[in-house]
């Protein structure tokens, strides 16, 4: 964990948990947009929402359904991965959905023998299928997130540059090392992620640095700013680069592709023939209608935009 030096290219495929066992970090707003920037650089993703709240399936757009084949159903071995997998408006982008049933198998789990290995063993058979599969995790040590933990290969972490955030540090090294020496050997620290990141404020630059300092490499330079895109987002059931591609918030989520894919070695695209694959791939914003909401907010708020970030 101390290791200053990112280790050399690893192979893939590549299952990568994005965790943090406190709330309101950004996990999901990551999985979204992260899997879908990687996916619009050509390679193969799978999305699986872990979380019973499922705000990543309502966020690429699938409306909650209890009778849909889900994460649930795989854990239980009533279905298979690629029985559950739906694919998404998101080119080469695929998704196991989640739901509000999944609270109930922390309990029907607990008797089940090898229980932390479910989802694991359900991914077997799907794995080489894909380039990257993200796990969106809850914000909480459960047993769908040890079972997210089992099946992983390394851990996203999204934090924010706050004070709290350096106090998480510890139970968080503790939780990786805890599960690797009970579970999975090969788990890692893929990278630690800022979100809501404001360079402007003297408490983000001193976090970063505090982070840096114990991670070193292991922290990402593309740090996620707050930005209004980046919430309206999963209302419209869109990823930020299908939503508003030329926001600050869907350019954070590029670099971050790129960056993880450079640790990766593999190449980016010509900056031209990313601009083509993501335009191409989105329809026309001018097709969009406004919801209620945004008409009354329109009303409300007439003096123009509300937020520089618009």
């Amino acid at each position: 964990m101390s290791e200053q030096a990112i280790p050399e290219p690893k192979k893939l495929p590549r299952i990568i948990a994005v965790v943090n066992q406190k709330g309101g970090v950004g996990k999901t707003t990551t999985a979204i947009n992260l899997s879908s920037a990687v996916a619009l650089e050509g390679h193969k993703v799978l999305l699986i929402d872990v979380d019973p709240q499922a705000n990543t399936t309502g966020g690429l757009g699938f409306g909650r359904d209890d009778e849909r084949l889900s994460v649930y159903d795989v854990l239980l071995s009533e279905s298979s991965a690629a029985e559950a997998t739906l694919a998404t408006e998101v080119p080469n982008l695929s998704l196991i959905p989640g739901t509000k049933n999944m609270i109930g198998a922390n309990v029907e789990l607990v008797s089940v023998e090898e229980r932390e290995f479910r989802l694991r063993k359900a991914l077997e058979p799907v794995r080489a299928e894909y380039e990257f599969i993200f796990l969106d995790c809850p914000p909480a040590l459960d047993l769908l997130t040890l079972n997210a933990l089992v099946a992983s290969d390394g851990l996203l972490v999204p934090m924010q540059a706050e004070y709290f955030a350096l106090e998480g540090i510890s139970e968080l090294v503790s939780t990786l090392d805890k599960v690797a020496a009970a579970f999975n050997p090969g788990l890692s620290l893929e990278g630690v992620l800022l979100t809501m990141f404001d360079d402007r404020t003297n408490l983000s630059q001193q976090v970063r640095d505090n982070l840096k300092g114990f991670f070193g490499e292991k922290l990402y330079t593309t740090t996620i700013p707050r930005n209004i895109r980046l919430a309206e987002a999963p209302s419209h059931g869109k990823p930020v680069l299908q939503y508003d591609p030329r926001s600050r918030g869907a350019e954070a989520y590029r670099d971050l592709a790129l960056e993880v894919l450079k640790r990766y070695g593999i190449k980016p695209k010509p900056a031209s023939a990313r601009k083509k694959l993501v335009l191409d791939d989105i329809p026309a914003q001018r097709d969009y209608k406004p919801t209620i909401l945004e008409s009354r907010k329109k009303r409300i708020w007439p003096f123009g935009k509300s937020n520089p970030d618009e």
